[in-house]
């Protein structure tokens, strides 16, 4: 094998050895030694011990944890305002909360939010938020936070929603040059319906921010909030069943109007506990009540029923207007007042 510069040899007729800092001629290399002398060594008496390869992929892992190791150094110890002072006896207990702030309020089917991780205690917290499926995870931040204070984690698309559904948050704490009461080390699922981010009521006055936010507890008074546990039903039927006996689905009336029957499909109204549902959990939901309705008025012929849907992005109304024309088709369907409903309604006459 051709020796290059930078490749780390062995001598064969003496001790030492060094890198290959020059190649002469055919026959002759120049090799540094540890001392950093040049020493001029023919090519057949030197052996390869490490290609030039393997030694700067070897220098620049050493630099890289190097670096890293400063970085850490920097977070831990930078310049701030926190003294030992603003420390205060309730901050001895950790309470922290992730937030959302939409960006634009009165765009809630259009805007993105963002993101924030608070810490109300004394405590300095390692952290990192992944997102999942229960049993994978991929981290989508990781740092650390000062005592007393709030930092911005990412900002989130409304095509990201989804991805939120299940995060795991993890926290370690620990005080800056003093002794401090060790707490556990957390690790927490938090189970998010993103159809929250939509209604403007999920957003309140907080403590933390001036604007509206919406807040979920991950650690309270040291304890992990358990009530934001991941919920996987072995049986969606069960959960659905489940919640139909505790708050059982009604028929909502918003005016008497002879003749007209108004069915409010809004998921909120059909069920008041969502924990457990993804969006596709959500539509069957609706659609099954939707087809209920039908089945319970199919002898009361000249019926009209209006379906409130909402406007939203569609694919409820898609999904009613497609099995009306494969089951129904001797229905007549039209879209419902306008001023009454604006584009948010249908309306079905039994035939």
């Amino acid at each position: 094998m051709a020796i290059k510069i930078g490749d780390r040899v062995r001598f064969l007729n003496a001790k030492g050895g060094g890198t290959v800092s020059k190649i002469i001629n055919k026959e002759l290399i120049e090799v540094t030694d540890e001392d950093g002398f040049d020493i001029p060594t023919l090519m057949r008496e030197c052996i390869v011990i490490e290609n030039a390869e393997k030694v700067n992929s070897s220098q620049n892992s050493k630099e890289n944890k190097k670096e890293e190791s400063v970085k850490l150094e920097e977070i831990l110890h930078e310049e701030d305002d926190y003294k030992p002072q603003d420390e205060t006896p309730e901050g001895e207990n950790l309470n922290v909360w992730l937030a959302f702030l939409p960006v634009d309020i009165k765009a809630l089917s259009i805007t993105s939010y963002e993101c924030y991780l608070i810490n109300d205690s004394n405590y300095y917290l390692g952290y990192n938020i992944a997102n999942g499926n229960g049993a994978r995870f991929m981290s989508r931040a990781t740092g650390f936070i000062q005592p007393n204070t709030k930092i911005f984690v990412e900002e989130i698309k409304k095509e990201q929603l989804n991805d939120l559904e299940l995060l795991n948050v993890q926290l370690f704490a620990f005080k800056r040059d003093k002794s401090y009461s060790v707490k556990p080390a957390y690790d927490v699922r938090l189970k998010i319906n993103p159809v929250k981010f939509y209604k403007l009521h999920s957003f309140a006055e907080n403590d933390f921010f001036d604007e509206k936010a919406m807040l979920f507890g991950i650690v309270k008074n040291n304890q992990p909030e358990e009530k934001n546990a991941e919920v996987i039903p072995e049986d969606l039927s069960q959960i659905i069943m489940q919640k139909e006996l505790k708050s059982p689905a009604k028929v909502f009336k918003k005016r008497e109007t002879p003749g007209v029957l108004e069915i409010d499909l809004h998921i909120h109204q059909l069920l008041d506990n969502l924990n457990g549902l993804t969006n596709a959990d959500m539509l069957k939901y609706q659609l099954d009540k939707f087809n209920e309705v039908l089945h319970e008025n199919a002898k009361r012929k000249g019926q009209k029923i209006v379906f409130i849907h909402g406007k939203g992005d569609g694919v409820l109304r898609n999904e009613i207007l497609k099995q009306l024309k494969i089951k129904y088709p001797a229905y007549y369907s039209q879209d419902a007042s306008f001023k009454e409903y604006g584009f948010g309604a249908t309306m079905v006459t039994i035939r």
